[in-house]
């Protein structure tokens, strides 16, 4: 594969049928590239023309499963090893994490895929980045915002996952204009910084790209988070969405209104549980087919996370459609008594409810088809009762499931429980039933 260049800059301001010439020849380029050199996709698509495949039959090709990316990972190698140099493991949020390998095309892609995703959000040479998340431990969001502000120009503090103490002091000193971070902890910084006496608003903070947790709801407005984060600190909002496989982003513009798709760098369909391909506006699950990636490059990557496209124009000029919020995560679906939810329902909720300080849920299993549901949350406010909080989800989510009022310290312990670089929000034991 030749070397990757940035040389359809630009595309998503060019019109849907610059757009569509472009995907067609990249697509041509990456299947061509698949059936050469992975071992895993020549047996995969062998008896298949793929000479005969472009955009419109796309969906005729088999898709590429996550645990099929963990028992052959080694497969998926396309390139001969001595051409990596980086390797990343996914974060396992649904199983083993996986090893993932990049060329140095690879990263240029990735920086590139930042850059273009940064800019969209108004992101300029002449800010200052501060990145609360790791930049080490294998983790590839890290580095990606990293290489990507480094292409933009703009200067980055890479002072990632410490203490809002730490994080105040570098604030006081470099005086960011964009913090990039997971929500909650962009919230919890802000509340800290306000409990010093000092207004979150008046730092000179402007933007606040949000990673990992979602911000918006089906409808695209703001969950009560975004709300308080952006009227904490006074600046605007930016969600992401990203895989490590598929080692693309897709950034909210200034209007706001859902995450970019980059014509150059991904094709993205939505599906059914069937495999159908939905129209825009449909929930289904995103299926990704990455291009120009060389190392371990993939085909129609079903991600496992629900969403759906947005073909309407958007205000900021770009004519590629957008990938809405995620609602959920395909395996994490709740069955309960009637009522189909995800998890990130209950967190919505949960995040309007000043009086909550954490929380967390567990999943049982139940014999009449029905999930069992247990929200444990710790409170700051002692009018916030467990019969209080379970009336406020059956007002939204139309389910009471048990509420548990835990203590700080019992909190903190499951929340930052294991090994694992997220907070554990969800303890999903539907597989081993077994109770807490």
């Amino acid at each position: 594969m030749k070397e990757f260049s940035a040389s359809c800059r630009g595309t998503e301001f060019s019109g849907r049928d610059r757009m569509k010439e472009i995907q067609e020849k990249l697509l041509r380029e990456h299947l061509d590239h698949l059936i050469t050199n992975s071992p895993y996709y020549r047996r995969m698509l062998k008896g298949i023309d793929v000479q005969n495949i472009g955009l419109k039959n796309l969906h005729e090709l088999p898709y590429t499963d996550k645990s099929e990316f963990g028992k052959y990972c080694d497969d998926f190698l396309a390139v001969p090893l001595s051409k990596i140099v980086d390797i990343v493991f996914s974060s396992g949020t649904t199983g083993k994490p996986s090893q993932i390998m990049y060329t140095e095309n690879d990263l240029k892609r990735l920086a590139y895929n930042e850059e273009i995703s940064f800019a969209g959000c108004g992101i300029t040479a002449d800010d200052i980045v501060l990145l609360t998340c790791t930049i080490d431990k294998c983790f590839i969001a890290g580095l990606a915002y990293f290489l990507g502000i480094r292409s933009l120009g703009a200067a980055a503090v890479r002072n990632g996952l410490n203490t809002t103490a730490s994080h105040l002091e570098i604030i006081q000193r470099a005086r960011p204009t964009v913090i990039v971070g997971v929500p909650s902890f962009i919230l919890k910084l802000g509340k800290y910084i306000a409990s010093k006496d000092i207004d979150p608003r008046d730092i000179g903070v402007k933007r606040l790209v949000c990673i990992g947790e979602p911000l918006r709801d089906k409808n695209m407005s703001l969950l009560r988070m975004g709300s308080y984060i952006e009227e904490i600190w006074g600046a605007k909002v930016f969600s992401t969405y990203a895989s490590s496989e598929t080692i693309t982003t897709f950034c909210e513009c200034q209007m706001q209104a859902g995450g970019h798709l980059h014509p150059d760098l991904a094709i993205v369909e939505i599906v059914d549980e069937k495999g159908k391909v939905l129209q825009a506006g449909e929930t289904g699950e995103i299926v990704v087919t990455p291009l120009s990636i060389e190392g371990m490059p993939l085909l129609r990557f079903k991600t496992g996370d629900v969403s759906f496209i947005i073909d309407e124009p958007c205000g900021c000029g770009r004519f590629s459609s957008r990938l809405g919020p995620i609602i959920g995560r395909k395996q994490q679906m709740i069955k309960f008594r009637g009522t189909t939810l995800y998890p990130q329902a209950i967190y919505a909720v949960l995040d309007g409810m000043p009086g909550i300080s954490e929380y967390y849920i567990t999943l049982t299993s139940n014999y009449d088809l029905s999930d069992n549901v247990k929200v444990c949350v710790s409170v700051n406010n002692g009018s916030c009762s467990s019969e209080s909080i379970a009336s406020e989800l059956n007002a939204h989510l139309r389910v009471s499931p048990e509420v548990v009022i835990m203590s700080e310290e019992q909190m903190r312990a499951q929340l930052y429980s294991g090994n694992s670089r997220k907070i554990v929000r969800l303890i999903d034991r539907r597989q081993t039933n077994e109770e807490l």
